[in-house]
C-alpha cells in the first residue's frame, strides 16, 4: 500500500459518507473523487484492504513516485 493510497483511504473514512467495510461504496466514492489509485488498489488488493481497515495494518510499498 503506498503513502498515497493510504491517505486517499483515509480521506474517505474521514468523510463519514459510508462504512468502510462497504467496498462497493468505498470504490464509487474513490471514482468520484478521482482517487483512481484507490479504485485499481481495492480491484487487485481487496484483502489487503480489508486486513487494513481491521487492523490498521498494511505493508508499505516503496514509493518511486511522487505526486
Amino acid at each position: 500500500m503506498t503513502k498515497k493510497i493510504k491517505e486517499q483511504i483515509m480521506a474517505i473514512r474521514d468523510s463519514g459518507e459510508t462504512n468502510m467495510l462497504d467496498t462497493r461504496t468505498v470504490q464509487w466514492i474513490a471514482n468520484r473523487e478521482n482517487y483512481f489509485e484507490l479504485v485499481i488498489y481495492l480491484e487487485e488488493n481487496s484483502r489487503e484492504y480489508w486486513n487494513f481497515i481491521m487492523t490498521g495494518e498494511a505493508p508499505m510499498a516503496d514509493e518511486d513516485e511522487e505526486d
